[in-house]
């Protein structure tokens, strides 16, 4: 049976000013956003403006940033949004809605997430099973459990298929946002002065902080878990 585009509407609702509707289109095998060709894309989208450091794509088989050629719409979308105008946020989903009255800001960095990981670029792919079970507005600790488990569920497939690999060592993942942090600067210097207002410069630079934040953690190892876990080393009790 032919699987259903993931499909995710975002709802901005402003008191004063028209509400804004943006969608997100994603292959349900591949895990990539499905967007139109661009017609005479920005001068700010071509690979080597401003590239990131730890890209590896070249520039004869991809002339163009993958995530800059997706977040053109996006920021002529908002390009007149005050990052810290209020508004009720909801994103629609196959299952199910969230609904947020927060910022414009933190509705833009839930789209963020989710156009970085499906859209080519080899350090965000990582991301993509994420982007498949996207949960909006997710706080810092929710972000922290997601990514772990995935990658620890991903690290013992790989175990359990034969790959030797050590399902607990996070060393791997932990350089990964490394380079995520390099891309998240990237994209800012990539848009910075693009968009009339900051909406979009904002949402990156929450992103890229989340990014820090996660590498500090995968340095301490996980203490910042350890508090909410069940297991304990003296019972070894464990009521999941």
């Amino acid at each position: 049976m032919k699987r259903k585009t993931i499909k995710f509407t975002y709802i901005f609702e402003f008191k004063d000013v028209p509400n804004i509707f943006y969608d997100l289109l994603i292959d349900p095998v591949r895990l990539r956003l499905i967007k139109d060709l661009i017609d005479n894309p920005p001068r700010w989208t071509k690979l080597n403006y401003k590239k990131c450091r730890c890209c590896s794509l070249e520039e004869n088989q991809n002339p163009y940033c993958p995530i800059a050629l997706n977040l053109v719409d996006l920021i002529e979308t908002f390009k007149n949004v005050s990052s810290y105008r209020d508004c009720k946020v909801t994103c629609v989903t196959a299952e199910r809605a969230f609904s947020k009255d927060t910022s414009a800001m933190e509705g833009l960095t839930s789209i963020f997430g989710v156009i970085m990981a499906t859209s080519d670029c080899p350090v965000m792919s990582f991301f993509r099973p994420m982007a498949r079970f996207h949960l909006p507005f997710s706080t810092i600790e929710e972000t922290m459990v997601r990514v772990t488990s995935l990658y620890m569920l991903q690290r013992h497939l790989m175990a359990r298929a034969g790959v030797k690999v050590d399902p607990g060592d996070l060393r791997p993942l932990e350089a990964q946002y490394k380079k995520v942090e390099q891309v998240n600067q990237g994209l800012l210097d990539r848009i910075t002065g693009q968009a009339r207002l900051d909406a979009d410069k904002n949402a990156i630079v929450t992103l890229h902080s989340l990014a820090q934040f996660l590498s500090m953690e995968f340095d301490y190892n996980l203490d910042f878990l350890s508090s909410i876990l069940p297991w304990t080393e003296q019972t070894g009790d464990d009521s999941l």
